[in-house]
């Protein structure tokens, strides 16, 4: 045990490598991605044997504490009485990606400088259950994969291949050079139900304010819009993100 008591000591990186909630620790826990679980005392229930019983297979420590401490250390979020410690992330690099791709198809997800975690959490469970081959982070000023991320996807993240990446364009450029189309998103573009999902294809988020980068936007090949009726112009980014990465799977689909 106090090995792991150790980790708990460096308050910064409880922040950065600890998971919350029920459902997100059953699937860290499942995989096998825990080193330590913090569990309520005094709760009982199925949840809380299913958790034990987990920990136990797993040989994870698990330490009995007060509501208080979860509390403290999730600062007051949602917990349901469980907060697991995991490793970091382990992003792959662009070549990795493009290596462990079986399909001849490949359909990849790029995020241009998502801020939001929540976003980013909602899009990885997405592109989990519509077939998406994998996302590409840009690795500064961007969020990343954190517990909040992990939370929101449930578990999502560690079934979805995650390249993290320093230049946005030269990815691109790399997988133009692999026979990619690149496609993005705007106001002015062609009606997505048109869009021609065969092939290799790479799509691009914008950052939820600003959009796609200039610099970005010059490599796309072709511009996808979400037509709207209604008020308001513009679609969450998880949405929009949702609506089109389900419009490949409908146009590669039989069903």
């Amino acid at each position: 045990m106090s090995k792991n008591g150790n980790r708990f000591k460096n308050k910064k990186k409880i922040l950065e490598n600890f998971i919350f909630g029920y459902h997100a620790s059953v699937e860290m826990l499942k995989l096998g991605h825990a080193n330590g679980i913090f569990l309520q005392e005094n709760l009982k229930g199925k949840r809380v044997d299913t958790l034990k019983s987990l920990a136990k297979s797993g040989d994870i420590p698990v330490k009995l504490v007060p509501k208080l401490k979860l509390d403290q250390l999730t600062h007051n979020a949602v917990h349901q009485g469980v907060v697991i410690t995991t490793p970091p992330y382990n992003y792959l690099e662009l070549e990795q990606l493009l290596q462990q791709t079986n399909r001849n198809d490949p359909f990849y997800l790029i995020l241009d400088s998502l801020e939001d975690p929540h976003n980013l959490g909602a899009i990885l469970r997405t592109a989990d259950a519509a077939g998406v081959d994998g996302v590409i982070l840009p690795k500064y000023r961007s969020a990343s994969v954190t517990p909040t991320v992990v939370k929101t996807s449930t578990g999502a993240v560690e079934h979805i291949p995650i390249a993290q990446v320093t230049n946005l364009v030269q990815t691109v450029q790399r997988l133009k050079q692999e026979g990619f189309w690149i496609f993005g998103t705007d106001m002015n573009g062609i009606d997505y139900r048109n869009w021609q999902v065969k092939g290799k294809i790479a799509l691009i988020i914008g950052n939820e304010s600003r959009g796609i980068s200039q610099l970005l936007r010059k490599e796309v090949d072709e511009i996808l819009t979400i037509p709207m009726i209604g008020h308001v112009q513009s679609l969450n980014a998880s949405v929009a993100a949702g609506l089109l990465m389900y419009e490949v799977l409908r146009g590669r689909s039989k069903y």
